[in-house]
């Protein structure tokens, strides 16, 4: 069986009741989750061994964190226990013309306090085929973009496939330190996945005739800007999602794979959203499942966006689905009739 390591950092998410605004709510509900983590839960949820690695403190807090790992079987051992606190995120959900709101509460975490000694790397990897983190991470301080590429450089003497959502956060750091960044860990990597901004943002790469903000996608863009990324880090695969935002609870979805020589599109959803977070990480644990499996390209992309489009329907950052219901979903059956 294939094994799967993810890095990153997993955060305790507070979100108000329902649509209920940071200013009008009295109470937040509690769940976890962060970029990495999310993808680990996709494939573990997939039947595929994997394992999240991150830092988290002794306490109780820490604990709870690693407990709702475990409990879609995501393998916690490889976890680093130390430092102080939790990094938080609150999240208000957008309805409407109104777009939802994160705003973070991360400083000084756990993950932001690892050096370089808490992670053995090559023992970490051992009897892994693929490693996956996103721009999240090492958009956390130097030390942590250390880390990463520290990762990479281990992954890639081992011989382990090496995929990275470019995931930009613009909260976190800016598209200069970004670009300087990501261009250095791009050189390892293997499979890169973007959405419609990120290639932009980090790496000045823009789709022609494509505005997010009213929704309009063109094809030919995006096969010129993945053959660029393509081309400038050697990715054997890049693939691109494609959001059409009508509004913050109506989107069109679906997405491009490039595979160096062949460009494939997937089908188009039309999604009423229940919670968009963790939308993109479900895609990416979609497209590590159906790699692993040997799906061809046109495969792989149907796969991938099926899962994440179901993920849109799940309150929370897991994607809690089975290889069967994205399989049915991809194959067309998106009725969503009653199944008895």
């Amino acid at each position: 069986m294939a094994r799967v390591i993810t890095f990153g950092e997993i955060m305790l998410r507070l979100v108000p009741e329902g649509y209920l605004r940071f200013v009008q709510t009295d109470t937040f509900g509690a769940t976890y989750g962060g970029g990495e983590a999310n993808v680990a839960v996709s494939l573990a949820n997939y039947g595929i061994d994997t394992a999240f690695v991150t830092k988290l403190p002794k306490h109780e807090i820490g604990q709870a964190a690693v407990n709702s790992l475990r409990r879609y079987g995501v393998d916690t051992s490889k976890i680093v226990r130390g430092g102080d606190r939790v990094g938080i995120y609150f999240l208000e959900k957008g309805a409407s013309q109104r777009p939802s709101k994160v705003v973070y509460d991360r400083a000084g975490s756990a993950i932001a306090t690892a050096t370089s000694a808490d992670f053995d790397w090559k023992s970490i990897f051992e009897g892994a085929e693929w490693f996956h983190f996103t721009g999240i991470t090492p958009a956390l301080n130097d030390e942590a973009a250390a880390i990463c590429l520290e990762a990479c450089k281990a992954a890639k003497e081992l011989g382990i496939t090496i995929s990275c959502d470019l995931n930009y956060r613009n909260k976190l750091w800016s598209k200069e330190k970004a670009g300087q960044v990501m261009a250095e860990l791009c050189k390892y990597v293997d499979v890169c996945i973007a959405n419609e901004e990120d290639a932009s943002d980090v790496f000045g790469i823009k789709a022609a005739n494509t505005d997010v903000t009213t929704g309009t996608v063109n094809h030919e863009g995006y096969k010129d800007v993945a053959k660029q990324l393509a081309d400038r880090f050697g990715f054997s695969k890049v693939a691109i999602t494609l959001r059409e935002s009508i509004s913050a609870n109506d989107n069109n979805w679906s997405a491009m794979l490039y595979d160096g020589t062949d460009y494939f599109f997937s089908k188009k959803y039309k999604m009423h959203i229940v919670d968009r977070v963790g939308g993109g990480d479900s895609f990416g644990g979609g497209l590590i499942c159906s790699s692993l499996n040997g799906y061809d390209s046109q495969s792989t992309i149907e796969f991938a966006v099926a899962a994440s489009c179901l993920k849109h329907s799940i309150e929370g950052d897991f994607n809690m689905v089975s290889m069967d219901e994205v399989t049915k979903l991809a194959g067309g059956d998106g009725s969503g009739r009653v199944q008895r």
